[in-house]
């Protein structure tokens, strides 16, 4: 399983992007399944981790829509229903499983056998911010022990900064390099030791998630006159979720001229060719060994980033730059080169790959096995799908049925929105408050919280058992320049 962070479901040359470059991942789609309809169940990273590994909404499996909250005991894990089939297990990147674990104390890696962890700094900044301490990430120590200490941010620009810069690194110390380096010594180890059994091998980049710092000389391999603009502008949120704006001023976003945006996007690009070109790699190795044709590999993402679509940025909406997703698997049982538009999520991978290894996962999951779609590209998985994010009084819940997507955000006092997806995919119109589209408008509420009820999100209901309301926050630009723990630098 491979995964990016914070990638965005159009950011695929095989997906129909005509400017970026991918060609391992477009590779990967030729010889599998490309799935069009991919969401995250909830679009923020910590959440939406904790469904892969469980099959189970966010809601479920942690309690906590937000970004943090640990798996739940009694959940069943990815890893432990594999080893208990024979799977050996390993992780290499990000794995985001909170809470993190202080100097000393055992890391929480629900069940990995082996683990080359790196947070992009979290741990070290919660723990010793000088950085002196080893142990905590071990891309850090890496980067030590190269000559390199700290040089990963010496540029300055924080998690969650959305300006743009070239990394300070050599390529071949960057963080995909090393998650790349990581993965092939553990496949050649696994060979080594235990070519008897299976493994699972979840590499997984930190990137294209911000800073979005790619080496050189990616960091100049996209013209910014070339690249896809953002759509729409921030004018155009009015009458959508206003915690789309709360997101904008903290940041600084507003102040982004549309070049800027471009070059922004330039360096994004830039960062996901190099995780391709790194992904080549792994690709290359299983094909020099001879495990291709038994590997099933899939790649996706936790969530997507507007990148500046409406002006905003990010994540944690739904909005289809942050809730979709990129999605393939190729491998056995799969039919090369096709396209799937079956609506899946991140919860249906544990169901399918523990089909795929043959065994049981010993309870329900809400997830659902999708290999029906994987053999056949028009095989239907589910009628609708559904997601929801964030927690009172910021509370946003999504349900489409592959052409309407019905959006809900509590603040405001309620806010809707309708989109026709067969009209355009950019939801440029929100088509809520139109009285043409009131019949479906309700049919789609109706849906919505039908599935909210079936996937026990009751926490959205009033205790009237209406949708909940909130006039906590009404995207006054008057707040623009708050400051706040995710500001503009934050670590």
């Amino acid at each position: 399983m491979i995964m990016a962070d914070q990638m965005r479901w159009d950011c695929l040359g095989c997906a129909g992007n005509h400017v970026i470059q991918t060609p391992n991942l477009d590779a990967l789609a030729r010889r599998g399944t490309l799935f069009r309809n991919a969401f995250s169940p909830d679009p923020i990273c910590v959440p939406a981790r904790a469904t892969i590994m469980t099959g189970n909404y966010p809601h479920i499996c942690t309690g906590v829509k937000g970004n943090s909250g640990k798996i739940r005991d009694g959940q069943p894990l990815l890893t432990e229903v594999l080893k208990s089939a024979g799977y050996r297990t390993y992780a290499m990147g990000k794995l985001h499983f909170v809470p993190y674990a202080p100097p000393g104390a055992p890391r929480l890696v629900h069940g990995f056998e082996h683990v080359d962890l790196c947070e992009s700094g979290r741990i070290i900044a919660q723990f010793d911010p000088t950085g002196r301490t080893r142990g905590l990430e071990d891309y850090f120590d890496f980067l030590s022990g190269a000559g390199w200490t700290g040089y990963t941010r010496a540029h300055g620009i924080g998690n969650n900064d959305v300006r743009p810069c070239a990394s300070p690194l050599p390529p071949e110390l960057t963080v995909d390099h090393w998650v790349a380096d990581c993965t092939l010594k553990q496949i050649d180890r696994h060979l080594k030791e235990s070519a008897d059994r299976p493994f699972f091998m979840f590499m997984s980049s930190p990137k294209p998630h911000s800073p979005y710092d790619p080496p050189a000389p990616f960091d100049r391999m996209y013209d910014p006159r070339r690249v896809p603009a953002p759509w729409g502008s921030i004018k155009d949120l009015q009458g959508r979720n206003p915690y789309l704006l709360h997101t904008i001023y903290p940041h600084a976003a507003d102040t982004l001229s549309p070049q800027a945006w471009q070059v922004i996007r330039s360096h994004y690009y830039g960062c996901i060719s190099w995780m391709d070109a790194q992904i080549g790699r792994v690709l290359a190795r299983l094909d020099e060994t001879g495990l291709r044709d038994s590997t099933l590999v899939l790649f996706t993402a936790d969530h997507g980033d507007l990148l500046g679509d409406f002006g905003s940025i990010f994540k944690t909406n739904h909005l289809n730059g942050s809730v979709r997703v990129p999605f393939i698997a190729a491998g056995p049982g799969v039919e090369p080169g096709t396209v799937s538009n079956a609506l899946v999520g991140l919860q249906d991978i544990l169901p399918t790959l523990a089909a795929a290894a043959g065994t049981s996962i010993g309870k329900p999951v809400q997830g659902k096995d999708i290999s029906p779609a994987l053999s056949n590209p028009s095989a239907r998985i589910r009628d609708f799908f559904y997601s929801t994010t964030s927690e009172d009084p910021e509370l946003s819940v999504m349900v489409t049925d592959g052409r309407w997507k019905y959006v809900y955000s509590q603040a405001a006092g309620g806010t809707e929105e309708l989109y026709d997806e067969s009209r355009s995919l950019s939801e440029e119109e929100n088509l809520a408050a139109d009285a043409r589209f009131k019949t479906h408008k309700a049919r789609m509420r109706a849906l919505l919280e039908e599935a909210a009820r079936d996937t026990g999100d009751t926490g959205i209901f009033d205790n009237d058992g209406r949708l909940k309301t909130s006039n906590a926050y009404t995207g006054n630009p008057a707040a623009k320049r708050m400051a706040g723990a995710m500001g503009w630098r934050w670590y």
